[in-house]
């Protein structure tokens, strides 16, 4: 492992350099890898491992949209693809990637499908974290591990095809056969991490529920909504208020902070830019403090995780969650968006292309 400094901080990460692919491929050429759902995660790290080289099948419901999916990416049926049981029993490596509250419902089916010595592996420690609700208790004769890519499965995917990648945590809940985190650091590298951090499985999902409706979602949009509401009640236009919210945001600062950090941005705004942001940083951070305690406390307690399934697991929970994606979808500001969005330069461009034939 490399020892990395993090704000004066020294963690071990294991880097692509110390754990090439070919080692990866190495430890993994005798795993049959079954990824068990293509949803979010699914797709990605499937086709990331079938294009790294590495013995890869899917399981999927058949009859679904995502069954439909997997044959259109080149998923075999009856060769690559089998059913959710069938791939389970395939499989040496069993990634169970279906979302928190399928994986509730269909552990029954699985558990009775892993053999001595296979390794069960998860991209989120919600399920084995909060067993007394989901009821996942691994028998003590597999592996359990999980790799947590630190971003969605299309983020996954478009990194890996332009070549770099996307960071993970790793960690080992079980280890019965004595290899299981030189099997997770090897199926990490073969899904396309940049760098592998470890972490628990506690953590991990502690973290990622937090982050999730902290300030990677929930408190982006608020603010975001909040700051375009102000600025319409004082009567700037839908554009002037979607732009100066949302798109200098995603299309410019945003970027230079991950390129360089938040210094490297503020040091490339104006002056009368710099000077108000650095008064205002410490009233929001100040405001907003009390809440994500409170979201933290939720999340430890239990609650969040409890109100994910009851919700997720009702018969309903398509048509719901269509109609609060709906909210978002119809109101002025993202009708706003959309506009903004099909006038950005790069849709000049493909206009062009298509009208020229070029």
């Amino acid at each position: 492992m490399a020892k990395i400094n993090f704000g004066g901080v020294e963690e071990n990460v294991v880097t692509r350099e110390e754990f090439p692919l070919e080692k990866a491929r190495q430890v993994l050429k005798d795993e049959v890898v079954a990824v068990l759902g293509y949803g979010v995660q699914g797709p990605a790290q499937a086709m990331n491992m079938r294009d790294n080289g590495i013995n890869v099948i899917v399981g999927q419901r058949r009859g679904t949209k995502n069954w439909d999916r997997a044959v259109a990416d080149g998923w075999i049926p009856g060769k690559t693809l089998f059913s959710l049981e069938e791939a389970a029993e395939k499989g040496t490596v069993v990634q169970f990637l279906l979302s928190d509250a399928g994986q509730r419902s269909q552990w029954p089916k699985i558990v009775e499908c892993l053999n001595e010595g296979d390794m069960l592996y998860f991209s989120h420690g919600f399920a084995v974290t909060f067993k007394d609700d989901t009821g996942v208790l691994p028998p003590p004769h597999v592996d359990v591990a999980l790799v947590a890519p630190k971003g969605s499965g299309t983020s996954v995917r478009r990194n890996f095809l332009v070549g770099s990648g996307i960071n993970a945590s790793y960690a080992v809940h079980q280890d019965y056969t004595g290899k299981a985190a030189e099997r997770a650091i090897a199926l990490g590298i073969a899904i396309g991490a940049g760098y592998l951090f470890p972490t628990t499985f506690r953590n991990e999902v502690y973290s990622d529920l937090t982050g999730e409706r902290g300030v990677l979602i929930g408190a982006l949009s608020g603010i975001m909504e909040a700051q375009y509401n102000v600025l319409r009640k004082h009567g700037h236009s839908p554009s002037e208020a979607f732009n100066e919210t949302v798109e200098e945001l995603t299309q410019s600062l945003i970027r230079l902070v991950g390129e360089k950090g938040m210094d490297f941005m503020y040091a490339n705004c104006s002056t009368t830019a710099q000077r108000g942001a650095l008064d205002w940083h410490p009233r929001f951070r100040d405001a907003v403090a009390p809440l994500f305690d409170e979201l933290y406390e939720s999340v430890e307690s239990g609650d969040e995780a409890r109100i994910t399934l009851e919700a997720n697991s009702r018969d309903d929970y398509r048509e719901q969650l269509e109609k609060e994606l709906g909210y978002f979808r119809d109101s002025e500001m993202w009708r706003a968006g959309a506009a903004v969005r099909s006038l950005r330069p790069e849709n000049w461009k493909q206009e062009e292309r298509v009208e020229t034939g070029d």
